[in-house]
């Protein structure tokens, strides 16, 4: 039976989660998975017919932990909340496309944006699980994976900040023109879901709306063991 996301996401306050992600750049959905569909995920951590692809991240100097990609088809409750939530982010990007005078607008559904993908050759799964010990950290990056990228990605927090681990804050930076960068240091709480860019946003000035480009990354893990599953909405070249 497919998970009850359509309904659970329902009973957020999107007018709230739209106007966060239109002035922060993220936005929380406190306790959008279950304790033990977060215990399930972690423990398919270890099984590999799930996964495609797995990446050493000190390897590529991606910082220190290891992540891996799931294989199609996604378990139910991920490709639930993949092609639901997108329903809800499609009309903030194509906002921020217009409002940045873009010549991008995405569809409506994400059936319609994974047909848009695959037929640019964009056709491997993207969603990953990251798995982080002590010392364990993601340097600052944006997930692209080719020409075809949505501006809003999510992540679900498998463990609790404080309980299992310490340190591993989510850290988004936000390069505005001109200007420094400026970091948000977040610690969702276990089964919470954070929507945030994937690679800009639009900002309003005094003379109308800039881009403001935006990485993401983790800071070190002092103790314990952290978790966490990436959903990118776009597929991937390889």
């Amino acid at each position: 039976m497919e998970p009850n996301v359509k309904e659970r996401l329902e009973q957020y306050n999107w007018e709230e989660i739209t106007e966060s992600l239109h002035t922060k750049g993220y936005g929380l959905l406190p306790g959008m998975i279950t304790d033990a569909e977060c215990e399930a995920l972690k423990l398919n951590y270890n099984n590999p017919a799930a996964y495609r692809k797995t990446v050493v991240m000190e390897r590529y100097r991606y910082g220190l932990g290891e992540y891996k990609y799931f294989n199609y088809p996604l378990p139910s409750l991920i490709q639930s909340i993949r092609k639901n939530t997108y329903s809800y982010l499609a009309p903030v990007a194509n906002k921020w496309m217009s409002v940045l005078k873009i010549n991008t607008q995405f569809p409506e559904t994400f059936e319609e944006l994974q047909k848009l993908c695959h037929d640019n050759n964009q056709t491997k799964p993207t969603v990953l699980i990251l798995k982080y010990g002590k010392g364990g950290h993601n340097t600052m990056h944006q997930d692209l994976y080719g020409d075809i990228f949505f501006p809003i990605q999510a992540v679900l927090f498998l463990n609790e900040p404080g309980k299992d681990y310490t340190g591993g804050e989510f850290i988004l930076s936000q390069q505005i023109p001109r200007a420094q960068s400026k970091a948000t240091v977040l610690a969702p709480h276990k089964g919470d879901m954070l929507l945030f860019t994937t690679n800009f946003r639009p900002q309003k000035g005094s003379k109308g709306y800039y881009r403001v480009n935006v990485k993401h990354g983790v800071s070190e893990v002092h103790e314990g063991e952290r978790h966490t599953l990436g959903i990118i909405f776009h597929d991937a070249l390889s």
